[in-house]
């Protein structure tokens, strides 16, 4: 299990816990929930922020609260 910041572009995974308390209410309102798949499709020149699919949304949030997710690799 790795949180989200780690993940390299184009790598999928399934969001397997978060810490609520870090992020923002309106991410858990798009999706951001346990068990749903996430992408990444871009990074940011200064890496920072991360454009990411979030069960079917399109997102880009920052490094700091991708660290509060914890996701598990699934290609």
């Amino acid at each position: 299990m790795i949180t989200l910041d780690q993940i390299e572009k184009n790598q999928v995974g399934k969001i397997v816990a978060l810490d609520t308390d870090a992020i923002p209410l309106k991410l858990i309102e798009m999706g951001c929930l346990p068990g749903n798949e996430v992408r990444l499709v871009q990074v940011a020149p200064l890496k920072d922020p991360l454009y990411l699919i979030i069960d079917g949304c399109h997102l880009a949030i920052r490094k700091e609260t991708a660290q509060h997710i914890s996701i598990e690799l699934i290609a």
